[in-house]
């Protein structure tokens, strides 16, 4: 294909988006630069306008506008028409998709940044989708819990290794650019992520006073278990779930803000207001050690 955008390219990455629909995932429309391809409603605001992610309900609201709707899917393309693929949000529903971007350019290698993170780390990195990029790199989609809190980061975990979560997105395949298409390697359905990943791209604890042993991996596995716990809880569970959580992650000598600052993030992103879960949390803080016999 040439360097210019054709009707051909918006009728496939239209199909395609469809097709990433049809599999649960959230698409909207991009532009050949892969960015969003429908233009703000609200360019023209004043400055200091209170910011809009699509409660307006008008499109162009870029990654916000993520739907799994065929009829609004439609619009959004029928407002894009020079649109030349699509993309996919990560973070949105029960088994949300998080993507990890490897580069592969000017002497960065992310694939192999990643196999030494899992072997550093001491977990396996599991078949899974992987999308060919026009630079050379890859795109791992993995599920995680419902509504972990991981955010986009580029470099962070390695040299080569961005991470997409909330808020984030990935070039869906099929998508062009002129460097080239979105193609898969790898086409099957999206891996669980690893707990040891994981646990590499949930936020820090909150910042402390003063220095504190930090767990060793045994211990840090639990607390990661411990969060997915919560973060998998049934509708009307959070709250109990949460506190068995704190109770049994105090037991781990893990230090009390990281487990503080971990499960409470963890219960907000589920919806539970933020005073209400450090309430839950303190209380398991202080309540008798359990016994084992």
């Amino acid at each position: 294909m040439s360097n210019t955008p054709s009707r051909a390219a918006w009728l496939r990455a239209h199909e395609q988006a469809h097709q990433a629909v049809a599999h649960g995932y959230h698409a909207f429309p991009l532009g050949r630069i892969k960015l969003p391809a429908i233009r703000s409603p609200h360019r023209d605001d004043p400055p200091g306008a209170p910011q809009c992610r699509g409660e307006c309900g008008r499109p162009g609201h870029g990654v916000h506008d993520a739907t799994t709707d065929p009829k609004r899917l439609d619009e959004l393309f029928d407002a894009a028409p020079y649109a030349t693929g699509y993309g996919i949000a990560c973070g949105r529903g029960n088994e949300p998709l998080l993507g990890v971007d490897l580069d592969r350019k000017n002497g960065v290698d992310g694939v192999a940044s990643l196999d030494a993170l899992a072997e550093q780390h001491g977990f396996t990195v599991p078949e899974t989708t992987i999308i060919a990029t026009p630079s050379g790199g890859e795109h791992r989609w993995f599920t995680g819990p419902a509504g972990a809190p991981v955010r986009n980061s580029a470099g962070k975990l390695g040299p080569g290794i961005d991470v997409r979560g909330y808020g984030g997105y990935l070039v869906g395949p099929g998508s062009w650019t002129p460097k080239g298409i979105y193609r898969f390697v790898e086409q099957r359905p999206a891996a669980e992520l690893p707990d040891g990943l994981l646990a590499l791209m949930l936020p820090p604890p909150m910042a402390r006073r003063t220095p504190v042993y930090l767990p060793g991996p045994r211990r840090g596995a639990a607390l990661v278990r411990l969060v997915k716990f919560v973060l998998e809880a049934p509708e009307g569970e959070l709250n109990n779930r949460l506190y068995w959580a704190a109770c049994r992650a105090y037991e781990t000598g893990v230090d009390a803000d990281s487990i503080s600052r971990a499960l409470v993030d963890a219960a907000v992103s589920l919806g539970h207001p933020e005073r209400a879960a450090e309430r839950t949390v303190s209380s398991a803080r202080n309540a008798p050690v359990r016994t084992h016999a």
